[in-house]
């Protein structure tokens, strides 16, 4: 495995976690995905390592880490299972992040500690079903002020993370209002699990990442104390862009993992398969196939590291997190295409890792941003829109 060189309190956790997913989850997660069963037991030991906690500061009970420091959580955890890294990276980056980026004092101080330690998972309802890529113009959900309540009515779709028994609250964004011009307020609003008019579909039958949870949401007459407004009134849009810019870098450091695990599991085949009197990995079509992949992950971990590097240094850094999404999601479906390959009829077999691999890789290329969308941010960024 090949990266930049890390500090020793950055490599010290990349170890923990490489450890952690191979002894801990790598012997579990197959059976889990296959009965499509959340995993708990591994999410509560995740918590206990601290590991929902790494960027939130000590106060709150978090690990006062960086957002460095859970890329690199989300890569190692990837390398072996993707439904647990996407469980990580939702409830940190979707679900606490925004808390503590935007949130009061109050607010901090009810939800931080209990996202930070894991006992509690956040999640963030932006997507709507006739929306998609097209956010503002899509989205229908609406809550209005009642005295001191908002009242929501409205569905999100594809919600990472909102109908687990740990689920403790969704940030909703709604229209609030219309600006001049027609333009439509947008606000987020923090909703607690079981309020009532807030109603958590079954789970989505999905192709990959069968060991999360993603539903579908609906909200009728739910009523909230107008103290749950999440940061200013109409700051709903700017805030989930700035959100989903950072969910960026962490949605390439995971498709990284992925693409590494590809990697990891095809040398390990290649070397143990034999064909015509010899190892498989003899071939020269093999070796230039693995070396394609190990190209494309280590291409992808630098675009992520670099993007990570600017956010962290407080430099602007949407071009470089759409780089590095786009990227790293291209690597990530390229390597799980070619490591079935490589395994032929057994990549096709869901007992072996790189079937999940390959299930769960295209998901890397629409969510959080399609891959259309993250080329059409790298032209914006270069003057491009305005021609």
């Amino acid at each position: 495995m090949t990266m930049p060189k890390l500090n020793e309190e950055y490599e010290d956790l990349r170890k923990t976690v490489e450890a952690f997913a191979r002894d801990v989850v790598a012997p579990v997660i197959g059976d889990l995905y296959e009965r499509e069963e959340f995993p708990y037991d591994i999410v509560r030991q995740m918590g206990a390592m601290g590991l929902f906690g790494l960027p939130i500061p000590e106060e709150y009970g978090g690990m006062g880490g960086d957002y460095f420091a859970l890329c690199l959580a989300l890569e190692e955890l990837a390398r072996v299972d993707s439904s647990v890294s996407i469980t990580l990276e939702a409830a940190v980056s979707l679900g606490a992040m925004p808390i503590y980026r935007f949130g009061t004092a109050e607010q901090r101080a009810e939800w931080l500690p209990r996202l930070a330690s894991g006992e509690t998972l956040g999640a963030f309802g932006l997507t709507e079903p006739g929306g998609g890529s097209d956010v503002p113009g899509g989205m229908r959900t609406t809550a209005v002020l009642d005295g001191d309540e908002w009242v929501i009515n409205g569905s999100k779709a594809f919600i990472t993370n909102s109908g687990t028994d740990i689920t403790g609250v969704v940030g909703v964004a709604a229209i609030t209002g219309e600006r001049e011009g027609g333009k439509k307020e947008i606000s987020t609003i923090l909703v607690p699990s079981g309020t009532p008019g807030f109603t958590v579909s079954k789970k989505y039958s999905k192709v990959g990442w069968n060991c999360s949870d993603t539903r579908e949401l609906s909200f009728t007459d739910c009523r909230v104390p107008a103290a749950n407004l999440l940061g200013e009134r109409g700051r709903g849009y700017a805030q989930f862009l700035q959100t989903l810019d950072e969910g960026r870098i962490a949605i390439a450091a995971l498709s990284t993992g992925l693409a590494q695990g590809c990697v990891d599991e095809s040398l390990r085949y290649v070397r143990e398969r034999r064909a015509f009197g010899h190892p498989i990995g003899h071939y020269q079509a093999i070796q230039f196939k693995i070396a394609d992949m190990e190209i494309r992950t280590h291409t992808a971990r630098l675009a992520y590291h670099h993007a990570a590097e600017k956010m962290l240094a407080g430099e602007p850094f949407k071009r470089e997190a759409a780089i590095a999404k786009l990227v790293a999601s291209d690597a990530a479906m390229d390597n799980a295409r070619d490591a079935t390959q490589i395994f032929g009829g057994y990549g096709f077999m869901n007992e072996y890792p790189v079937g999940r691999f390959y299930r769960d890789a295209k998901i890397l290329e629409i969510g959080e941003g399609t891959s259309e969308v993250q080329r059409m941010l790298i032209a914006r960024e270069l003057g491009l829109s305005g021609l």
